[in-house]
């Protein structure tokens, strides 16, 4: 599985029905001063990733988002790969999913 899934290809994959975890990821701050989602997604403070990895389902694909997809959902991305699950950050995070969903 890639690291990564573009922002068109989350929007194709978010209409199809498929059931995924969408993650935001984005820091406290960020959140705070944005508290919207995109679809329906849960927000997960980045910064306590190890409270809140084990309560994510197995087998089932996490997407994860932040900002940009820099670093914060990057290093998520790779924690919960890590852990065993099937995860992938937005390329171009919250700003290319705004522009395209």
């Amino acid at each position: 599985m890639k690291k990564s899934i573009t922002a068109a290809e989350l929007a194709t994959l978010l209409a199809s029905g498929k059931d995924i975890t969408l993650l935001d990821v984005r820091r406290k701050e960020d959140f705070d001063k944005a508290p919207e989602t995109i679809g329906g997604a849960q927000w997960k403070n980045p910064a306590k990733v190890e409270q809140w990895i084990q309560s994510l389902p197995d087998q089932q694909e996490v997407i994860v988002y932040c900002v940009r997809g820099g670093s914060v959902s990057q290093s998520v991305q790779q924690q919960l790969a890590e852990s065993g699950h099937l995860a992938q950050f937005v390329e171009g995070g919250l700003e290319s999913l705004i522009k395209t969903i």
